[in-house]
């Protein structure tokens, strides 16, 4: 028979320990915590990127003569207590503005509302646009 025992046969030191279920639970952290920051990532994206408080669109304009354009745009405001001011403009056929003109927005109780302005221009427009709309209202537009 011989002198060696099982231990001597299998060093202890030679192999790695089974740590198998470690590594499992790693994994599963590792998941959960891809997860969570995918999440709050998501969360962050949707405060500043999501749907936006005011909107606006053109409904229809009119080239009046070579230095007026009419425009009727709707304005859509998540509060509709609050004014906001739209800047509305004119361009010619080639696409040069030729005419700007803000719109103060007064406070109303419908969230949605149209209105009708109109756009003095420097040469005959070929269209009217709506630039865009903001709650950022100037004080030279508020009455005094």
């Amino acid at each position: 028979m011989s002198d060696t025992t099982v231990n001597d046969r299998y060093p202890t030191d030679r192999y790695p320990t089974t740590g198998g279920s470690s590594r499992r639970v790693r994994r599963w952290l590792l998941a959960a915590l891809s997860v969570a920051v995918g999440a709050i990532l998501a969360f962050v994206l949707y405060l500043q990127f999501g749907p936006p408080e005011i909107e606006s669109e053109i409904i229809t304009f009119e080239v009046i003569d070579d230095s007026t354009v009419d425009l009727q745009f709707t304005v859509t405001r998540q509060d509709p207590s609050r004014e906001a001011v739209c800047v509305i403009r004119a361009r010619s056929r080639d696409g040069q503005e030729t005419g700007r003109r803000e719109v103060l927005i007064p406070p109303s109780d419908a969230g949605t509302v149209v209105l009708n302005s109109t756009v003095k221009t420097s040469q005959r427009p070929g269209t009217g646009d709506l630039y865009g709309c903001s709650f950022v209202v100037p004080e030279y537009l508020h009455a005094r």
